[in-house]
């Protein structure tokens, strides 16, 4: 509490932490889609491709991310819109805490319910797509980086079309060329590892994002969601 009497930083995180946790144990349903989708689209993959483990292990690295990104576009619709429509994105605007700070909260929360699992799941996923081993650490690197990377920029579309009824194809159509990028150096790290070069560098440029857009985007997303309410 801070002198006034009023929650500080950490004392508003914890409260929206737990409130989200609340209500997704009561979605608990709806918090395994993502999962379900992404484990879906791999096992889509490796019965479309055949069971050949070389054919599959070409393009593991290409589907798990493609997977993962999907999966984390299933659920961005959602991210500001049940706090639009019940109201508590007007009590986050008239809070005693920084806008950017609860709207930087809130992309935790969906990072870690969303992309945390399948990051966990990674290994099987990839064992299921005769990933070779060698090339695991490239992958899970990729993914530690890229997906808060998917979520910060995913929480800035999902604030510009708060607004909006029914935004889920435009929350898509605005997103995916934003996500290319990411997609590109994270499967490209995968990729140049399986050739025997250095992935470092596609992680350096996945951390530059990630650095970025962990500054610039609870700010982006504030003032969209500001406008949107005004």
């Amino acid at each position: 509490m801070s002198r006034a009497g009023l929650p500080g930083l950490p004392g508003s995180a914890r409260a929206l932490m737990a409130r989200d946790l609340r209500l997704l144990w009561r979605r608990r349903g709806d918090a395994l889609q993502p999962a379900l989708f992404a484990l879906l689209v791999v096992v889509l993959f490796a019965l479309g491709l055949g069971s050949e483990p070389r054919e599959l292990a070409k393009v593991a690295g290409a589907v798990l991310w493609l997977a993962v990104l999907l999966a984390g576009l299933l659920s961005l619709d959602t991210l500001f819109r049940g706090d639009a429509e019940d109201g508590s994105l007007e009590q986050w605007m008239l809070a005693p805490v920084p806008l950017a700070w609860l709207v930087g909260v809130r992309t935790f929360m969906h990072w870690s319910t969303t992309a945390l699992p399948l990051l966990l799941a990674a290994p099987l996923l990839a064992e299921l797509m005769h990933l070779p081993r060698a090339q695991l650490p490239a992958l899970m690197a990729s993914l530690a980086l890229g997906t808060p990377l998917l979520s910060l920029i995913g929480a800035v579309v999902a604030a510009l079309t708060v607004g909006m009824r029914r935004s889920g194809i435009l929350v898509a159509l605005l997103a995916l060329p934003l996500y290319v990028p990411v997609l590109v150096f994270g499967a490209g790290s995968v990729a140049a590892s399986a050739q025997g070069l250095d992935y470092g560098g596609g992680l350096l440029m996945l951390g530059a994002g990630l650095v970025l857009a962990v500054v610039l985007a609870p700010l982006a997303a504030a003032a969209a969601i500001r406008i949107a309410l005004n």
